[in-house]
């Protein structure tokens, strides 16, 4: 069993890794502060294949296997969480449905706008009464000649107000439940689709997160996205890739703090020393590194899995369990280690741990990933 990356992974991690720092790490107090989306960024990170990172070249991709993708969205969360989710839902989320469900048409049509940087891909799936139990879709999309009429409210959508292009759930048949969801591709500007209120959120400033309203919004109806009711089986494959980036993206908020607590921990002294060379500090930073490191382990073993087209389900899950439980523990401890200062915006340590709380939460809960382990290990 090989743990190293390969040569060509080493160069590309040190390639995102000197771009963060160069590009997003400088900026990211001021994205979080002032909700700021920088457009140019997102332009630099098209140019360099990181907004279509799995899709293959001929859609304008950069064709990375999903290891690699791990790598590149822990160095860009290690940076700015809220680029890095912003990185991974329009990756995982919005590029990835397209190109995996989508028709030759729609991929011409649409994938090359979004990998190149132009554009931004949303993803809308909860709902007001519909979070962890998605099934419970209330938005409709009723076929009317040649247009689909949908009618619904989307909640808690990541870029929803910036998205050129979002995919959107609505349930096609009310009496089959899951097997009656279908998933359309909604361009932004359409005629009875709104933008709604923004959330003010606690961390992932700068990421917008939007409220979504259809009313008798109409759009082709070669607009359906794959097959007539399979949306919501298609949605659950999505997130399954969605999991293990929020793993790797509750990586790289981890990363950080450890990295700062470590030399936070060098030059602060008390006592007449470093607050280093106390056991107390030691044992915490000891710990924080073995977690990392173990959670990015079950990162990469959820995207080798996906790369050799096996189930990878429940370790996605587990990817995603861990590596959020373990960077909420390892941003408390960075503030403790930090004291204080920990405290204050004066570091940025605050940030991380206000950020890193949505991977317990987004793309389904600690507790939804509990109950979906728990069912692969056949209970």
């Amino acid at each position: 069993m090989d743990f190293s990356l390969t040569d060509e992974q080493k160069l590309f991690q040190k390639t995102i890794r000197e771009f963060c720092e160069k590009e997003i790490k400088p900026i990211s107090d001021k994205i979080d502060k002032e909700e700021y989306f920088p457009e140019e960024l997102y332009t630099k990170m098209g140019r360099m294949g990181l907004m279509g990172m799995t899709v293959p070249q001929k859609y304008g991709g950069a064709g990375i296997d999903r290891v690699s993708y791990m790598i590149a969205l822990e160095e860009i969360s290690r940076a700015c969480g809220s680029t890095g989710i912003n990185v991974e839902a329009h990756n995982s989320l919005g590029v990835g449905h397209i190109y995996e469900k989508g028709s030759e048409n729609q991929r011409e049509k649409y994938l090359k706008k979004l990998t190149n940087g132009e554009a931004i891909a949303a993803w809308a799936l909860t709902e007001p009464n519909a979070g962890s139990d998605a099934s419970a879709t209330q938005t409709t999309a009723i076929l009317e000649g040649d247009e689909w009429v949908i009618n619904g409210t989307k909640q808690f959508i990541t870029s929803g107000d910036i998205a050129w292009v979002t995919t959107v759930m609505a349930k096609t048949d009310k009496n089959k439940g899951a097997k009656g969801i279908s998933a359309f591709i909604v361009e932004k500007n359409t005629p009875g689709f709104k933008i709604g209120q923004l959330e003010n959120k606690l961390g992932l400033r700068g990421s917008h997160t939007a409220e979504l309203i259809f009313e008798d919004c109409r759009i082709p109806k070669d607009n359906l996205l794959g097959e007539k009711n399979m949306g919501f089986i298609g949605a659950m494959n999505i997130l399954d890739r969605g999991r293990t980036a929020i793993g790797a993206m509750s990586v790289g908020i981890a990363r950080g703090a450890l990295e700062d607590s470590i030399e936070y921990a060098k030059q602060r002294e008390q006592f007449g020393r470093p607050i280093g060379k106390f056991q107390a500090i030691q044992w915490k930073i000891a710990d924080m590194a073995t977690d990392i490191d173990a959670a990015r382990l079950l990162v990469y073993r959820a995207a080798y899995l996906e790369d050799k087209n096996l189930r990878f389900t429940k370790e996605a899950s587990m990817a995603k369990l861990f590596g959020s439980r373990i960077a909420m523990n390892a941003t408390r401890e960075a503030i403790q280690i930090f004291g204080g200062y920990g405290y204050t915006k004066d570091y940025p340590i605050e940030r991380y741990f206000r950020d890193v709380k949505l991977c317990e939460i987004g793309e389904g809960t600690s507790e939804v990933q509990h109950m979906i382990i728990s069912r692969q290990l056949g209970l």
